[in-house]
């Protein structure tokens, strides 16, 4: 995904950035990576980009001088606001044989799905078939 030139982690790291924030909170490196479930150094190389672009300010925390606590630029914000228009409607399209993205039906379809993803593969259950 290449949406107003970021990848899909950065629009990751961006966007969840931004919900934080809406919620008051100014995240360190590793609480943006455990909410994103993205890894902790990956989440330093992107912040770094993305400071670099001017998207995203990285200060030392107060409270833990080894951390770095992220916020949106003005840039950022203005980005990620746009990003995530364009995902949204991305999503309308995706799902509007279903009836929408609020629809009941994409609702349970979004259940369905994330079930599948949870659930745990077993490289060693036995397959159905005998080998021929």
């Amino acid at each position: 995904m290449d949406i107003l030139g970021l990848t899909h982690a950065q629009y990751v790291v961006l966007a969840s950035l931004s919900g934080m924030s809406r919620s008051g909170l100014r995240p360190s490196q590793r609480r943006l990576a455990d909410r994103t479930g993205l890894e902790a150094l990956y989440v330093s190389k992107l912040a770094r980009a993305l400071e670099a672009g001017e998207l995203v300010a990285r200060t030392r925390d107060p409270d833990d001088p080894r951390a770095m606590q992220l916020s949106l630029t003005e840039q950022g914000g203005d980005v990620t606001r746009r990003a995530i228009t364009v995902v949204q409607g991305l999503l309308d399209q995706l799902l509007a044989p279903l009836g929408g993205r609020h629809s009941p039906r994409a609702r349970e379809f979004t259940r369905e799905l994330a079930a599948l993803l949870d659930a745990p593969l077993d490289p060693h259950a036995e397959n159905d078939e005998e080998p021929t």
